[in-house]
């Protein structure tokens, strides 16, 4: 399933041509790959959730494939037609919308046992993680150094909220 997501990815922004506008949101499409980067490294044998391969994949392939595939495929998706001169509601709905069609998938994904919690995660988490990080894409895009400084308070939330052991060397984890 996750590598379709990734493929389905492709086929989406190619055939949307959100391709051809890549240069101009490649910044936010780096931070979300970093930001599932730095998950990867801080949660390092403490995953809050992980990803169980498909059946041509190892763990490794399948970030590989969300990290620069299936993440930053659809921060390009969000980006292109994020109304950045909307309403605040109109710019709530369009957040609604990808926060919903995030939480369906990852619902799906649940429900095979592609995706596994652990340490007090769930849906309801990842549903207002997605909240968050899509209102970080947007912000990101227009003052993307804000963006760093306000992820670095929202990270050590997070760590501290989950009790992520990153001060233990990650071989005893």
């Amino acid at each position: 399933m996750h590598l379709l997501l990734g493929i389905i990815t492709i086929i989406y922004v190619w055939i949307r041509k959100d391709y051809v506008r890549w240069r101009q949101f490649l910044p936010t499409m780096q931070y979300i790959a970093i930001g599932n980067l730095t998950y990867n490294f801080l949660c390092t044998r403490y995953l809050l959730w992980q990803l169980r391969p498909d059946f041509l994949t190892n763990h490794s392939t399948t970030e590989l494939i969300y990290t620069f595939i299936t993440f930053p495929g659809t921060a390009l998706m969000f980006l292109v037609r994020y109304p950045f001169q909307g309403s605040l509601r109109r710019r709530g709905l369009y957040i609604g919308f990808w926060i919903a069609v995030y939480a369906v998938i990852e619902l799906i994904l649940v429900m095979r046992g592609n995706i596994i919690y652990s340490y007090g995660w769930n849906l309801g988490w990842s549903v207002a993680f997605d909240a968050v990080m899509f209102m970080m894409l947007a912000l990101h895009h227009k003052r993307p150094l804000l963006a760093y400084v306000l992820s670095i308070p929202i990270t050590v939330g997070l760590l501290w909220l989950f009790d992520v052991p990153v001060g233990v060397p990650i071989e005893y984890r």
